[in-house]
């Protein structure tokens, strides 16, 4: 007899479309299968031979959280570099690495979650180390090429399947998880949207992720943006996949529903498609899709939805075809090239920021490298751990020779004194393993736990000598004298057992609260504080230990004994990135921590040739008037090091540009709540105060010359062309900026706009000449008025030049567009939302599910106006849709009160919206002016007679 060959299944036949064969294999899961596929961690089916799959392999700047991989610098850095190309490079870097390691560790996904998109609005936000820039064009412009190269360029099968965060106008960590961002129309299409579109549009993300905000009172995870806007803009299914924790958020924290049935049922159906809730426990979600099913607030079809968009990523990634993916088995991971790759992106994101000519250094230098990170090398929670590592001491080592090079790290060297005089003791761990945080993997490091095979510590009669730094907001960390941080595991003893601090709960901060003639030390991890029991320190509810500090060197006094010995001393100030300012904890002040400032002026004290090198996730307000120099990288992943101090000796010339305004003060900042960049003047967009830096800012050890600038108006695009010339003597990369303004708009339009911008390496007396082909609908603003974009016709000037501010050649073009028309309010009324300018107003969700109403702020009061209302031959009556209680003054051109409208009781709820009507006579083109009172919400103002 002859044996048959099974027949192939559809959806494992290559030779099918991706399409018809998704639909082949979700026909052949049972219910119970495909609501197995809605959690993060979806199981096997091992009947149809499908293997288990997960959602979300962080891969931001590197592989994270699974151990070791190459680092490079962190988003905003990349973002600093102003270098699409050489980012697309990382992401391919980035996913071959993300390949090789999953071959080796089948818990590595091919599912990434990166990069962020989220601007960078306010410089304050805990999380501005992930994103690209304040700017929508430029985070768009690295974005793109990010995601294009962890996707791989097979036109077929994906590398990485990359997922955008953070679905949308997420700028705050403090109360994220409830509080709403109000983003009036305008500011919701020309900026927040508009980084996400281009990205998508780019056609090389598999989904997004939305926020744990609110936006206009609405959460993220239900928003109809999602489908109203996100699906539009491209042709491919995109995978939504939850923030962690945020399904529950939805009952628990925000109360925006009663059950968890609703919760994810409004989730499911606005176009949320894998649920990331209970950690690799998927039985709550599960269990909530059924109940919401069996209540009828889901359908089947609503269940196949979601698991063909998840089908559709995990074919593109190749999984049911493996001898047909051309990435499979072919990653590649800490190779010579990789290497290269981070010391270049570490070199491109230094940004110059002043220069007196002390910089670069001669050869023959004497250096003093001082401060709390002249010495290391800091990785964030979006991290793996390191292959290799370079701290700016050993870069210039490396550099200049150790015999050239004095440190002074400028910790406050002190003991720690217990009331009945003892001092703490850290006992020496002989056999100890050493240990780095991290480097074994994990899907989720927050669970790490710390080392309890250290032994505790303990009091004598010396004592141990402990490196005490302070890191703002009295935040100190403690060090022992074998480098590692004292910090607390769970079973309450203090230990000296961390080689950083880090963890999604710091354990390895304190601060000192005056208590009599001392201090408590008070563990900031579990906010308990220290006390001595006989088998060691430990945390505790009561008896905690009053402790004398006794300091046996000030950190300024070796900083200054170190500067006072070199040519030229190199401060190396910043932060650290799991402390003050990160995820769940924004930061509440531009300035330098009060130890790093006095550090910084016992350095120039003692020594006026004194350089500040930056390296942070964020911005600063310093002083630079009496510094010689001040360049600024954030954390730079393994070359760090070395790459700092390739550009301090004019090895490389400096050539990164700051990614957003460095403002001189915080007087300077809005609100971090304030989401109206336009009414608060916020981003080089608005703001017209002067910057400390702006934004497009940074020097060069060369200088350049533009001219030749040209613009014409043909085929529906503007034309520009000028050219860059080095005059200088070095070799180095000079950043081309082109901006537009509107002259004489209509409306309020940002001061400069980046249209595009270019990255070029020119020698010596080398001219390039650079060509921009600029799409019309780059100058298009959102009218309120029509709720859609536009071109306004008349002039817009375009400068060219090195930065925001500096502007070296302008032109004028004129477009025709389409001219301004009023508001055909009789016709259409007012959608309340759509106002054009407001003080005190709250946008809030019309109803759970879509629209916007707007509110009094705190239920106070609050002013709105519509510009150009046209009445034509007259009205008589004004109509309002209103829900709660309070009322509306309607009046014309700021004009006295026409009419006052009031619903005539409370309304049953928010939503219950009922119409109140007043006569009001009206005739032409006016402005109206509504002033709201109280507890009221607005939805839609309509106007007949």
């Amino acid at each position: 007899m002859t044996a048959h060959t099974p027949p192939t299944e559809p959806f494992r036949d290559p030779q099918l479309p991706f399409a018809e064969r998704v639909d082949d294999l979700l026909g052949r899961l049972t219910l119970d299968e495909k609501i197995s596929f809605l959690h993060q961690f979806t199981p096997a089916v091992e009947r149809l031979g499908v293997a288990a799959f997960r959602t979300g392999q962080e891969a931001l700047h590197g592989v994270a959280w699974m151990g070791p991989a190459t680092m490079f610098p962190q988003a905003v850095g990349l973002g600093a570099t102003w270098n699409p190309e050489l980012v697309r490079r990382v992401g391919d870097a980035v996913s071959k690495e993300v390949r090789a390691m999953r071959a080796r560790d089948d818990r590595v996904g091919l599912n990434v979650w990166a990069p962020v998109v989220n601007l960078l609005r306010h410089p304050l936000w805990g999380r501005n180390e992930e994103g690209y820039a304040e700017d929508p064009r430029l985070t768009s412009a690295i974005a793109t090429a990010y995601t294009h190269g962890l996707r791989g360029d097979h036109p077929a099968y994906w590398r990485t399947a990359p997922v955008l965060k953070h679905w949308l106008a997420h700028n705050n960590e403090t109360d994220r998880a409830t509080t709403s961002s109000s983003v009036r129309p305008r500011v919701l299409h020309e900026y927040d949207l508009r980084a996400f579109r281009a990205t998508v549009e780019a056609g090389a993300v598999a989904g997004v992720m939305p926020a744990y905000n609110l936006v206009n009172g609405r959460p993220n995870h239900v928003s109809p943006l999602l489908a109203e806007q996100l699906r539009t803009w491209t042709d491919q299914e995109l995978l939504v996949c939850s923030d962690a924790g945020a399904p529950s958020n939805l009952v628990d924290s925000e109360h925006y529903f009663d059950t968890h049935e609703e919760a994810i049922a409004a989730s499911l159906v606005a176009g949320v498609d894998s649920f990331t809730d209970h950690g690799t426990d998927s039985s709550q979600i599960t269990g909530r899709l059924r109940g919401a099913l069996e209540r009828g607030l889901l359908t089947e079809a609503d269940i196949d939805t979601a698991v063909r968009r998840q089908l559709s990523v995990r074919f593109r990634l190749g999984e049911f075809d493996p001898e047909h993916d051309p990435h499979d088995a072919t990653g590649e991971f800490d190779t010579p090239a990789h290497r290269a790759l981070a010391q270049e992106a570490a070199e491109q994101a230094i940004v110059l920021l002043k220069n007196d000519g002390v910089l670069p250094l001669a050869p023959d230098t004497r250096v003093a490298v001082v401060g709390l990170l002249a010495d290391e090398c800091k990785l964030d929670w979006y991290s793996g751990t390191f292959l290799h590592r370079s701290t700016p001491l050993e870069g210039l080592y490396e550099r200049f020779g150790a015999e050239r090079v004095e440190f002074a790290e400028g910790v406050d060297r002190v003991r720690l004194k217990t009331a009945a005089g003892a001092f703490v003791h850290v006992p020496v761990a002989e056999d100890a393993a050493e240990e780095v945080r991290g480097a074994e993997g994990a899907l989720d490091p927050a669970l790490l736990a710390g080392r309890t095979d250290l032994p505790a510590l303990t009091t004598d009669t010396t004592g141990t000598e402990l490196a005490l730094a302070d890191w703002g907001e009295g935040v100190l960390t403690l060090r022992a004298p074998d480098g590692r941080y004292l910090s607390v595991a769970e079973d309450g003893y203090v230990r000296a057992a961390a080689d950083q601090p880090g963890g999604w709960v710091v354990q390895e901060t304190f601060s000192l609260e005056p208590h009599g003639n001392g201090h408590l030390l008070k563990h900031l991890g579990t906010g308990r504080h220290v006390c001595v029991s006989a088998d060691g320190l430990k945390v505790a509810d009561e008896d905690p230990e009053v402790f004398e500090l006794v300091v046996t060197e000030r950190g300024e006094e070796a900083v200054a004994r170190a500067a006072a010995a070199a040519d030229v001393v190199v401060v190396v100030a910043g932060n650290d990135p799991h402390i003050n300012g990160r995820e769940t904890e924004d930061r509440t002040t531009l300035r330098l921590p009060g130890q790093q400032e006095r550090l910084l002026r016992a350095a120039r004290a003692a020594n006026p040739a004194t350089v500040l090198a930056l390296v942070s996730a964020y911005p600063y307000a310093v002083d630079p008037a009496d510094l010689a120099a001040v360049l600024w990288t954030a954390h730079g992943g393994q070359a760090a090091g070395t790459a700092l101090a390739r550009v301090l000796a004019g090895d490389v010339s400096p050539a990164g540009r700051l990614p957003q305004t460095w403002y001189a003060d915080d007087a300077d900042l809005p609100d971090l709540l304030d989401y109206d960049v336009i009414g608060g003047r916020q981003t080089y967009l608005y703001f017209e105060g002067t910057p400390l830096f702006p934004f497009g800012h940074g020097l060069s050890y060369t200088s350049f010359t533009y001219g030749g600038l040209t613009a014409r108006v043909e085929d529906g695009a503007v034309r520009v062309s000028f050219s860059v010339t080095n005059s200088g003597e070095v070799t180095a990369d000079e950043v081309a900026q082109l901006y537009s303004r509107a002259v004489g708009a209509s409306v309020p339009r940002p001061r400069r706009e980046l249209l595009d911008h270019r990255r070029v390496t020119l020698a010596p007396g080398a001219t390039a000449e650079l060509s921009f082909e600029i799409p019309l609908s780059a100058f298009a603003f959102w009218d309120v008025a029509q709720d859609r974009w536009r071109v306004e016709p008349g002039a817009y000037e375009l400068l060219a030049g090195a930065s925001s501010e500096d502007v070296r050649l302008r032109t004028t073009v004129t477009l025709d567009g389409e001219p301004t028309l009023p508001r055909a309010v009789v016709a259409n009324g007012l959608a309340a939302a759509g106002f054009d300018e407001q003080r005190g107003i709250d946008i809030v969700d019309r109803t759970k599910v879509s629209g916007d109403a707007v509110t009094p702020a705190d239920a106070a009061s609050g002013e709105l106006a519509y510009r150009a209302c046209d009445f034509g031959p007259g009205i008589t009556e004004v109509t309002v849709e209103v829900a709660g209680e309070g009322t509306v003054e309607l009046s014309l051109d700021g004009g006295p009160a026409l009419a006052v409208l009031s619903p005539a009781k409370p309304t049953s709820g928010p939503y219950d919206y009922v119409s109140v009507a007043a006569p009001v006579v009206a005739a032409g083109v006016h402005d109206v002016h509504l002033r709201l009172r109280g507890p009221l919400r607005l939805a839609h103002v309509g106007f007949s007679g």
